[in-house]
């Protein structure tokens, strides 16, 4: 059978990407630092381009850009470590009061119901005295063999930790000269098409990052001065944290909520303090979802609730927690080859059939 050029040309293309892909499977642990590193670098790119062009020397530029994400991620996490020091030993000294309020509150509630319903407080508080003092070489014996266990997943964990930013920061001196190199490979009858996508993937992403930047600005402030107004003493780490993870749609704002949620148990110790607290994430996941991410972000991106949380969902079972990072800018992207190969369905012979002047669907 005599295949014509069409047919040499599709079944070319499909083998090179069922090679890719094979590729991708064989090599994804290995990928997955130079992934998250391309992502660090196009994110800081702007920057480092915006220093080159006040005469900042592009090697200078990347290391300041690159030493800035180094503080605010460290800085994350001296907020977050003071909030769990300071909750593990209150839990031993103020659950077990918590739980007898508890107890009093829903004893005479059961017994409406003919119900005898309590809780072991004092069970409760020999569980947690085991866990929080009392074992801790133990615990330390058993960090130390499940480290020993999984000595080669920790090594890759911290080899990537080092090896992430050192391929960003090459890829920051290159960023330049590497796309146009990149563009080169591509058939010059796709060319035109391939920079029209590539400028509109710019574009998206750009004011996703510039649009996601803002929120997380705005919402750590209100977390922060609406907690410190319900009067919580860790209003300032879990503020900022909550503000800063909303980046990680939903996972974010649920981690916050619970360490709000428990800081307020342990230090008001009563049931109004955690319900203002819980009013509080109310109202900002409101704030969020009906003005803050519609007005900062638009309609530009367009990513349905249900395509975000399948996404996360998707991205993360591929790709694990940097899956997870990544998945709204991913989905940002393939929102525009979906909008790409939908224009291009539309005018195919496939959906118009032989009447070439059927009226074509509106754009969206």
């Amino acid at each position: 059978m005599t295949l014509t050029a069409t047919q040499k040309s599709l079944l070319s293309w499909s083998a090179l990407a069922l090679l890719a892909w094979g590729l991708l499977q064989l090599l994804s642990p290995v990928l997955m630092p130079f992934v998250l590193a391309a992502v660090m670098a196009y994110a800081l790119h702007p920057l480092v381009q915006w220093l080159h062009d006040r005469r900042c020397p592009r090697w200078l530029g990347a290391g300041i850009a690159l030493t800035l994400l180094g503080v605010v991620g460290l800085a994350v996490v001296l907020l977050i470590v003071p909030v769990v020091t300071r909750q593990v030993p209150l839990l031993k000294e103020q659950v077990p009061g918590l739980l007898e309020h508890l107890n009093h509150w829903l004893h005479p509630l059961a017994a409406r119901f003919g119900l005898e319903v309590s809780v072991d407080v004092n069970g409760v508080r020999d569980v947690l005295r085991k866990l929080v003092s009392g074992h801790e070489s133990d615990l330390v014996d058993s960090l130390l063999s499940s480290l020993r266990i999984g000595g080669s997943a920790l090594a890759a964990v911290l080899g990537n930790l080092v090896l992430t930013p050192i391929v960003a920061y090459y890829l920051l001196l290159d960023w330049v000269s590497l796309v146009p190199r990149t563009t080169s490979w591509v058939p010059q009858r796709w060319l035109g098409f391939a920079r029209s996508f590539l400028d509109e993937t710019d574009e998206v992403l750009g004011q996703y990052l510039r649009g996601q930047l803002l929120v997380m600005a705005v919402l750590a402030v209100f977390y922060t001065v609406a907690l410190a107004l319900v009067g919580l003493k860790l209003a300032l780490p879990i503020g900022v944290f909550t503000g800063l993870a909303v980046f990680v749609p939903y996972i974010g704002f649920g981690l916050g909520m619970v360490l709000g949620v428990l800081a307020a148990a342990l230090q008001f110790q009563e049931l109004t303090g955690v319900l203002l607290v819980l009013v509080v994430f109310g109202i900002g996941q409101v704030v969020e979802s009906m003005w803050l991410t519609p007005k900062l972000l638009g309609d530009r991106i367009g990513l349905h609730p249900l395509a975000v949380i399948f996404s996360l969902m998707a991205f993360g079972h591929l790709f694990g927690f940097v899956g997870v990072l990544v998945a709204l800018p991913a989905s940002a992207v393939l929102l525009v080859a979906l909008r790409r190969a939908r224009s291009a369905y539309f005018q195919s012979t496939l959906y118009r059939g032989e009447l070439s002047d059927t009226a074509l669907p509106p754009e969206n």
